[in-house]
């Protein structure tokens, strides 16, 4: 227990953090909750609750926070995390182990639930400068295995905070440390091998997208083959795909698009056992459609198949105004185009325009992006009349979004006075 003065010092930092974490001007020991109640209980409750011990209120928080969590009602959570911090700090002081476990069960709060990174970050630099005082022990008693949990949770956000934020910079010695510590705790049966695999997978992850960042190919390559013999026999599908994905995604950037087809089409025939009709195998479709139509002619039929497929399932789960379906579709147009099925694909970008117009507004660079293609298919087939009409509305809304000097703007400037001619 804090003597007098260090409750006092730790009082004042309460309000302190408190404001830091988002909840400035909240009380932090008193309990909301018995403002639901009738008056009179209320008033009972409150009473009865400012009698409790610190002790008693830690508890009473942390079993509400967790509540919160787990009913998804993550805002409640972080404010009874707050209240946790405070009160651990009031009841153990500034050096304990205590302290340093709540300041990084709130920052991976803020981290996971919120995608708040730099809060995170805040509370993972407090919580580092009490843990080197708790880890010096050579023997694993409990307090070090505590410490030990402890520390990798801070390096697991620390990672995953960095990646998050740009003030940062992106560096994988938070995630190699997790690894470290994670060995050891699974060496001392701390944790039990699915945790360990979960958590293997979350390193495995972080280090990728570190690597990518860091324009580190082959590394990532190698955090995506170790995730694969993780997940062999866990029955993940969703993980896996996303895995093949990330593959895919290194292979095409490194233009290797035989590699990338390969690593979709695997997770494509995951995504279709998994789910017929599900989103992941539409979304998996349209990125190998694109792939293909990059590659040899040969490929057309199966692109289109590809194409198609992720066009019913995009229509069929979203609506013909969502985002995703009308990106696909244009993607879909401009494959057409290229094979030289123009009236088909004027056909479906004029039946696009009024939901682009509803999803994106009238004046908006996506419908005038498809009257200016549909305007020069018709230009190309000598439908004169009806193209200047067409590019005459494509340059109303380009000189409203962009001004008449915009390079765009002068393009179909040029098109309409030529077609006026």
């Amino acid at each position: 227990m804090a003597s007098n003065g260090e409750d006092s010092e730790a009082v004042r930092k309460t309000s302190v953090h408190s404001s830091e974490s988002s909840a400035e001007g909240m009380d932090v020991f008193t309990d909301p909750g018995s403002d639901v109640l009738s008056p009179t209980r209320a008033v009972c409750a409150k009473k009865e609750f400012l009698m409790m011990l610190p002790e008693e209120k830690l508890k009473h928080f942390n079993t509400r926070a967790q509540v919160s969590e787990d009913n998804h009602e993550y805002d409640a959570c972080i404010q009874d995390l707050v209240r946790c911090l405070a009160l651990t700090r009031l009841i153990y002081g500034e050096k304990h182990l205590k302290l340093a476990q709540a300041q990084a069960r709130l920052a991976k709060t803020y981290f996971q639930f919120k995608g708040w990174g730099l809060q995170a970050l805040r509370h993972l630099a407090l919580a580092r400068e009490v843990l080197p005082l708790w880890s010096t022990s050579l023997s694993w008693r409990s307090d070090k295995l505590e410490t030990f949990t402890c520390l990798l949770s801070v390096y697991l956000t620390q990672g995953g905070a960095s990646l998050l934020t740009d003030k940062y910079p992106c560096h994988n010695s938070s995630f190699l440390k997790a690894e470290q510590i994670l060995t050891e705790l699974y060496q001392h049966s701390v944790i039990d091998q699915e945790e360990n695999i979960n958590t293997q997978l979350e390193i495995s992850r972080g280090l990728y997208s570190v690597y990518e960042r860091q324009n580190r190919p082959e590394d990532a390559l190698s955090q995506c083959e170790k995730s694969l013999q993780l997940l062999q026999n866990c029955n993940k599908p969703e993980k896996t795909c996303s895995v093949y994905r990330n593959m895919a995604a290194i292979e095409q950037g490194r233009g290797h698009l035989d590699r990338a087809v390969e690593h979709l089409s695997k997770a494509h025939a995951i995504a279709m056992s998994h789910s017929q009709e599900g989103l992941e195998g539409a979304q998996i479709a349209h990125s190998l459609a694109l792939i293909l139509s990059a590659t040899e002619p040969h490929h057309n039929d199966t692109t289109g198949h590809y194409f198609e497929q992720s066009l019913r399932t995009y229509k069929k789960s979203l609506g013909l105004q969502n985002p995703a379906f009308l990106t696909a579709q244009d993607d879909f147009c401009r494959f057409l185009l290229v094979n030289g099925q123009k009236e088909k694909c004027v056909a479906i970008q004029r039946q696009s325009l009024d939901p682009k117009k509803s999803a994106f507004g009238e004046l908006s660079s996506e419908v005038a992006d498809t009257l200016q293609l549909i305007g020069s298919v018709e230009m190309t087939e000598g439908r004169m009349n009806q193209a200047h009409r067409t590019m005459t509305k494509c340059l109303k809304i380009q000189s409203v979004l962009y001004g008449p000097q915009h390079k765009k703007t002068k393009t179909v400037q040029k098109a309409v006075d030529m077609l006026a001619r």
